[in-house]
C-alpha cells in the first residue's frame, strides 16, 4: 500500500532540487480538470512542445490536451469513435487516445503517480537516489521522462525484444536503460533484474508498476474520471447504454478506471485482454506473442481480480495484420474504398499494436452481449504507431508488399471475429485468477499470505487507495509552497 509517511531529511533535498530545476509539481485534481492549473503555466505551455523536456511539461499529463505536437492547450478528454463498417458490428466501439500525452502514451500518467508521492513526501531523495523503471516498453518510458521532468536519475529496464524505437528515445531520455532478456512475455527476467539492483548496494528505489499502488490510484483518479467524462458525452443514457470497458491487463492498473466506472454505473462491466498466445488469465497458460507492451505469465499485485467480469485472448496474427492494414497504403486505399470515411482512416495511426488488440477484445465484446447501435464499449488506443515504424518494416521484409489482396484478408479476419477464446468470469472464475498471484507475489516476491487475503476478502482494500488522492494533493501544494516557485510567477 501506499505510504505517506514524511522523510523530512529527504524532503528538504527533494524541495532544494525542485528549486534550483524549477519544477513546480501539478496535483491530481488539476490532471483531472486542467482548468484549474494556473494561467502563466498554461502561457508558458504555449511555446513547448509535447515531448519537450521542460518541467512544465507535467502539467501535461492529462487525458485533455490538445491534439498538437506544438504550443497545444486543453480540451476534451482526445477519443476516436470507429464506425460499423469498419468494425462489424452495431456498437459503438471508443478508445481513448495515449498517442496526446508527452511520450505518446499514458504510462507518464501511472510513473508520476508511483514517483510524486514519494518524492512530496521526502521518501524518495533525487539527490542520492536513483529511480529504477521496470517495464515491458511504455512505463519505463513514461518514468524516463517524469524522472528528467522531476530532476531524477533513472534506470529503465525492458526486454531485450522491444522496438528499436523504444531503445533509440530511451538513449536519449533514460540515465541507463538495461535489456533484459526475452519480449514483452518475460516479465519474470524483469523482476529477476530488480532483484539484482536491489543487492547491488546503489542507492535507489524501484517502482515496480505491476505492485505499485500508484499506479492504481492514478487510472483510478485520472483515467476513470476522463472515461466518466467521455461517456457522460457520448450516452444519452449511460446507465443503460454505457455497457463496460475493454483494457488489455499490461500491469493492471488501467483496470483500475472500470473499477471507479462501476462505483458510477454499477451494471457495467470490466473485461481484461491478453493474447492468446500466453493465455494466463483464460487458461492459467504460458508462452510468446507480438503484442507489445502488455506483460504476461503473472497476474499483477495492483489487478483487481474480484470486479473483473470477463477475460478475453486475441490471436496476436490479426493485430499484426490489420497495423498494416491501417498504416500501408494499400491498406487505407482499401478502406477508403469500402465507404469508410478518409478522415477516420487517416486517424488510425493512432493506434498501436496493444490498441488495435484492445479494439478487437471490444468487437468480441460487443458480439458476445450482442449490443445494439446505442450502446457503447470504451477501450484505449494505449499508444500510437510512432513506436512501431520498425516493424511495419520487419513485416514488409518477412511478408512481402502490402497488397489490395491483403488488405481484403486482413479485414475479413478483422469482421469474422468471434465470440471464442473468452470466458465470463463467475465468482470462482475471479477467484482463480486472483490465486494465480500467490505464486508470483507471496513465493517470489515477498508479499504477505495476509496481504492477499485481504485482496480479496476486504472491499475497504481497494477502496482506501483512491481515497488517497486529497492527502497526495495536499502534499503536493505543501511542496510547491516550500520551493516557492508558484508564488514568483
Amino acid at each position: 500500500m501506499l505510504d505517506l509517511t514524511i522523510n523530512q531529511k529527504g524532503l528538504e533535498r527533494a524541495v532544494q532540487r525542485a528549486r534550483e530545476k524549477n519544477i513546480i509539481i501539478p496535483t491530481f485534481e488539476q490532471m483531472r480538470n486542467p482548468s484549474l492549473i494556473p494561467e502563466p503555466i498554461r502561457n508558458k505551455l504555449g511555446n513547448l512542445g509535447l515531448w519537450d523536456l521542460d518541467p512544465t511539461n507535467l502539467f501535461r499529463i492529462s487525458w485533455k490536451n490538445e491534439p498538437v505536437a506544438q504550443g497545444g492547450g486543453y480540451g476534451g478528454v482526445n477519443y476516436i469513435e470507429l464506425p460499423s463498417s469498419l468494425t462489424g458490428v452495431k456498437a459503438r466501439i471508443v478508445l481513448m487516445l495515449g498517442k496526446w500525452f508527452p511520450t505518446g502514451a499514458h504510462k507518464v500518467g501511472a510513473a508520476f503517480g508511483c514517483l510524486v508521492p514519494r518524492l512530496v513526501t521526502g521518501q524518495f531523495d533525487p539527490t542520492e537516489q536513483k529511480a529504477v523503471w521496470p517495464s515491458t516498453g511504455n512505463y519505463c518510458r513514461g518514468g524516463a521522462y517524469d524522472s528528467n521532468l522531476l530532476g531524477c536519475e533513472s534506470i529503465a529496464i525492458l526486454p531485450e525484444g522491444m522496438s528499436k524505437e523504444r531503445f533509440d528515445w530511451l538513449a536519449k531520455v533514460a540515465g541507463e536503460t538495461i535489456k533484459t532478456p526475452g519480449s514483452e512475455s518475460n516479465v519474470k527476467e524483469i523482476f529477476d533484474k530488480c532483484w539484482e539492483l536491489r543487492q547491488s548496494g546503489d542507492k535507489l528505489m524501484i517502482f515496480n508498476q505491476f505492485d505499485d499502488m500508484g499506479n492504481y490510484l492514478w487510472h483510478y483518479h485520472v483515467t476513470g474520471h476522463a472515461m466518466a467524462e467521455l461517456i457522460a458525452g457520448l450516452c444519452p443514457t449511460p446507465e443503460t447504454n454505457f455497457k463496460g470497458v475493454v483494457l488489455s491487463t499490461g500491469s493492471g492498473g488501467t483496470l483500475a478506471s472500470g473499477d471507479y466506472l462501476k462505483s458510477l454505473y454499477p451494471t457495467s462491466k470490466i473485461a481484461a485482454s491478453e493474447a492468446l498466445q500466453c493465455p494466463t488469465l483464460l487458461n492459467n497458460g504460458f508462452g510468446d506473442h507480438r503484442i507489445e507492451g502488455i506483460g504476461d505469465k503473472h497476474i499483477p499485485w495492483v489487478h483487481n481480480a474480484k470486479n473483473t467480469d470477463m477475460v478475453i485472448a486475441i490471436d496476436d496474427e490479426i493485430p499484426m495484420n490489420l497495423i498494416r492494414l491501417f498504416n500501408e497504403e494499400a491498406g487505407k486505399e482499401f478502406l477508403v474504398q469500402q465507404g469508410i470515411d478518409s478522415a477516420v482512416v487517416d486517424g488510425l495511426d493512432q493506434l498501436g499494436i496493444s490498441s488495435v488488440a484492445n479494439t478487437l477484445a471490444a468487437i468480441k465484446f460487443a458480439k458476445y452481449y450482442e449490443l445494439g447501435e446505442e450502446d457503447v464499449v470504451l477501450t484505449m488506443a494505449t499508444d500510437s504507431m510512432e513506436m512501431y515504424g520498425s516493424r511495419l518494416t520487419e513485416l514488409t521484409e518477412e511478408k512481402g508488399e502490402f497488397s489490395a489482396l491483403n488488405a481484403a484478408y486482413a479485414m475479413g479476419r478483422l469482421h469474422t471475429t468471434g465470440i471464442d477464446t473468452m470466458e465470463e468470469l463467475s465468482y470462482y472464475g475471479r477467484k482463480r485468477i486472483h490465486n494465480l498471484k500467490y505464486y508470483t507475489w507471496v513465493e517470489q516476491q515477498g508479499k504477505t499470505y495476509e496481504e492477499i487475503q485481504a485482496q480479496w476478502q476486504e472491499s475497504s482494500y481497494w477502496s482506501s487507495i483512491p481515497a488517497l488522492a486529497p492527502e497526495i494533493d495536499k502534499h503536493i501544494n505543501e511542496f510547491n509552497a516550500r520551493t516557492g516557485l508558484l508564488a514568483q510567477l
